[in-house]
């Protein structure tokens, strides 16, 4: 059976209470819990003695007894040959009580047997419960415990004995049979309804449990997937970017044509390489000086090659290239004749990052349609993100436009409405994903259609179970 200790202990107290309630010539009251098979170890789960006096009941276990936890297995308290008799062998093996109305003929009394003394009167009756209902299909199954002979018992009756109690009487109060022997039975029957009862109770919230935890589990797996199936698509924005990015050159490439003496950062980068370059020879053997220049140039050239927006660059213009330039100008005086052409040429790269977004070098770009010239500059300087679909119907607006003139064009314009279909789905499959997600989460679905803020989802699927 699987009860708790706390309530099975509880349990037991409320019986024991009741049935000395009942019996004003009971003494005091045990009940021991019986299992599970095939072992059925027999424990001592609780004892009250009534005060003579006060009639109060005081609880607790005796300080020695075999049957203190961790208790007696059904081989130790077994009949067997040439060892004393228990009466909670008797009651276990054959499901009858035992009655000890005459402590000097009780024939299984075990200070009787190996010291000669009398024990009290008392009664012990067997609490039973089917094993249809215990077990349900399992019942055919189980393993049964055998007595000393090797013969299986219980194995042709309905029940199982899952616990035994034990009442303790004044002398001469009790006989086999009488009323108090049938108001123990009687209540016997009711401990094995209400522990059967608490076995169900902790068995559903077990399977309740492991219930929440699998679907918790398959959850984490779930949103796993479709965490990684997000970010397999997040390559769209990048594809998106990375168009964004061509159209930015071509802006560019534009404004370089129609004003004289604009600043090249690709031009400016390859002036600062060469400089490098022509001075490495100096160094003398200066092996990390020599690494740091190696590594400049690659940094240069990266930067001049790649179509980054303004504020992309300076970034990298500050964590890759400034501080380089510092050190390697204040560590060594090969570039002292150059330093001052290397700090202009810096000042003017940081100039030419931001030329594209500078609206009077677009308005003298008059052989461009106005409504372009202002579009444009608007949409290639923004970085696309999940947040900012709509600016993709701008992008598509100015690739429509028949005055627009760049090469590949209409494969942009392809492209990109590609793109743009796929971009749009993903907000709409994560949201289906996070509805899905909650409701296996917690086991039903929102109401509205809309995941609660703060319940499950791709984000919040790692967290507890509810």
């Amino acid at each position: 059976m699987i009860i708790s200790h706390d309530l099975l202990e509880k349990t037991c107290k409320n019986m024991i209470e009741t049935i000395l309630f009942c019996l004003d010539h009971a003494t005091k009251g045990t009940i021991y819990r019986i299992g599970p098979m095939p072992e059925l170890r027999s424990v001592r789960i609780t004892s009250g003695i009534r005060d003579e006096i006060t009639g109060s009941i005081h609880w607790g276990l005796p300080e020695t007894s075999d049957y203190n936890p961790p208790g007696k297995t059904w081989e130790q308290y077994r009949d067997r040959p040439g060892h004393v008799l228990e009466a909670m062998g008797w009651c276990v093996e054959r499901q009858m009580s035992w009655t000890a109305d005459n402590p000097y003929e009780d024939l299984r009394s075990v200070r009787k047997q190996l010291i000669g003394e009398a024990e009290d009167c008392h009664h012990m009756e067997p609490v039973l419960v089917k094993k249809v209902d215990l077990y349900g299909e399992d019942a055919f199954r189980l393993e049964y415990p055998v007595a000393w002979n090797g013969t299986p018992i219980w194995k042709d009756t309905e029940y199982v004995v899952v616990a035994v109690i034990k009442i303790h009487f004044r002398p001469n109060t009790i006989r086999r049979g009488d009323r108090s022997t049938k108001v123990i039975k009687k209540l016997s029957h009711v401990l094995g309804t209400e522990m059967f009862s608490n076995h169900l109770r902790e068995t559903l919230f077990q399977a309740r449990e492991e219930l929440t935890n699998q679907r918790f589990q398959s959850c984490n797996a779930l949103a796993h997937e479709l965490r990684n199936t997000l970010v397999k698509l997040s390559f769209i924005f990048s594809a998106i970017n990375a168009e964004i990015s061509y159209l930015r050159e071509q802006w560019e490439e534009q404004l370089r044509k129609s004003v004289a003496g604009l600043e090249d950062k690709a031009a400016i980068l390859g002036r600062l390489n060469m400089l490098i370059l022509g001075r490495m020879h100096e160094l003398n053997g200066r092996a990390d000086m020599a690494q740091l220049s190696t590594e400049l140039m690659s940094d240069q050239e990266e930067l001049a090659q790649l179509p980054l927006l303004p504020e992309q660059s300076e970034q990298w213009l500050q964590h890759k290239i400034l501080w380089k330039w510092e050190h390697l100008l204040s560590q060594s005086d090969v570039w002292r004749q150059e330093e001052k052409e290397i700090h202009e040429l810096l000042e003017r790269l940081k100039r030419a990052l931001w030329i594209g977004t500078d609206p009077s070098l677009a308005e003298r770009m008059l052989h461009i349609p106005e409504d372009i010239r202002v579009l444009w500059p608007k949409v290639v300087y923004t970085e696309f993100s999940p947040e900012r679909i709509p600016l993709l119907d701008d992008i598509l607006r100015l690739l429509e436009h028949p005055q627009l003139t760049i090469p590949h064009k209409r494969q942009t314009l392809k492209i990109l409405s590609s793109l743009k279909a796929l971009a749009e789905t993903i907000p709409d499959v994560e949201k289906r994903a996070n509805k899905i997600l909650f409701s296996l989460k917690n086991g039903n679905t929102a109401d509205d259609g809309e995941v609660p803020p703060g319940d499950g989802g791709l984000e919040a699927a790692a967290g507890n179970p509810r």
